[in-house]
């Protein structure tokens, strides 16, 4: 029989390369959390994470996972401890996401759940994977940008780093032409929206973000 959790650790591994994008919300407001979470999904932004410091982030994963169904991939994010990672889960995410090298990533491993474990510096990106995460959350990115990236890249070519910090659209293009798996976006992709802002405005920031990362899949290797 299959594990269940080696599938999800599969499906989120895959979706993360495929679609080279995960969009963070966090936010005041549970309901227009909740509203910018389903948005994004329908936008076609396959991998959507709730920041734990968002208003009743638990119960906004909840809904989220209720409403799009157990194949939507909703992960929680600003996850520090183990009893955060045992509440995540009850909550229905199906990945974690960690800002720093806590006992979270270790937790997150023994759960079965997937892991984007935080790490700046290059003995920190190293122990992520070595702790089992999934890939590296090169987190914030902003201080070093993609200059940053592609010097971490140079010995280290096989590690999955995943940007996240202040990354905008030209952004987003830069690291990932320079490597990057994957980008997580956060305030330059949701905007207001978490706050209870302008939806519509969120949905056409979306697609401009699906469409890059896309485009760039597709013409960076044609």
């Amino acid at each position: 029989m299959n594990d269940p959790h080696t599938h999800a650790t599969d499906s989120f591994s895959a979706v993360l390369r495929r679609t080279r994008l995960a969009a963070i919300v966090r936010g005041p407001d549970a309901d227009a959390a909740l509203r910018t979470v389903l948005a994004l999904l329908d936008e076609g932004v396959s991998l959507v994470e709730v920041s734990l410091n968002t208003a009743d982030a638990l119960g906004v994963i909840r809904r989220a996972v209720a409403e799009a169904g157990p194949t939507a991939l909703i992960g929680a994010g600003t996850v520090l401890t183990e009893d955060d990672v045992a509440r995540a889960r009850e909550a229905g995410a199906s990945w974690i996401v960690t800002p720093a090298l806590t006992e979270s990533v270790a937790a997150s491993v023994r759960a079965g759940l997937p892991v984007l474990a935080g790490a700046l510096t290059p003995t920190e990106a190293v122990a992520a994977r070595r702790a089992g995460a999934d890939a590296v959350k090169l987190f914030p990115a902003s201080i070093g940008g993609p200059a940053y990236l592609k010097a971490l890249r140079d010995p280290f070519p096989d590690l999955p780093f995943v940007p996240v910090g202040g990354v905008d659209l030209t952004g987003a293009e830069q690291y990932l032409a320079h490597g990057a798996v994957a980008v997580g976006v956060g305030s330059p992709l949701v905007g207001d929206a978490a706050h209870g802002g302008d939806l519509e405005a969120l949905r056409e920031r979306a697609r401009r973000f699906v469409a890059l990362c896309a485009g760039d899949t597709a013409g960076g290797r044609a």
